[in-house]
């Protein structure tokens, strides 16, 4: 007898692989908009925030994007856990966003966060949100509703 699907109510109830997809598209659209609102203050002078230098040099936040993914990418070759996962998940949804809030500079290899070619970022950024989101939300982990596949 097939036992009735059981939808989880818990983050922790969810599959490993899928509760790191969950995190990864979560903390990606909370990093984006905090990113959004820090770099505007900055750029309104509003606030205490200031730009990350080392001596004269702006350090743009998708250096440290590109670090936390290359982390995240080493530590998906070693680790498997699901506590590893959840943390994975976390920390790639942090740093694609720091790369992609920034990725209209990456394109164009000068500044153009506060120009019109700067909405590249914020497109994108949009696309991934909502196409990541309806993409969890109408697919499942594989295997995990599937108890006997054999079953009819």
């Amino acid at each position: 007898m097939r036992m009735p699907l059981r939808k989880p109510r818990r983050l922790r109830d969810v599959h490993p692989t899928r509760r790191g997809l969950i995190l990864a598209w979560f903390s990606f659209a909370v990093t984006f908009g905090v990113l959004r609102a820090i770099t505007w203050s900055i750029h309104a002078h509003v606030g205490h925030f200031a730009n990350v230098t080392a001596g004269s040099v702006h350090l743009h936040h998708y250096l440290w994007g590109i670090l936390l993914v290359t982390i995240v990418a080493f530590l998906g070759l070693v680790e498997r856990s699901p506590r590893w996962r959840t943390v994975m998940g976390l920390m790639f949804g942090i740093g694609l966003a720091l790369i992609v809030d920034e990725l209209a500079l990456l394109i164009d290899l000068k500044d153009v966060y506060w120009s019109g070619a700067g909405g590249v970022s914020i497109a994108v950024a949009l696309v991934l949100i909502a196409a990541a989101g309806g993409l969890l939300a109408l697919t499942r982990a594989p295997g995990v509703h599937d108890e006997n596949p054999h079953h009819g």
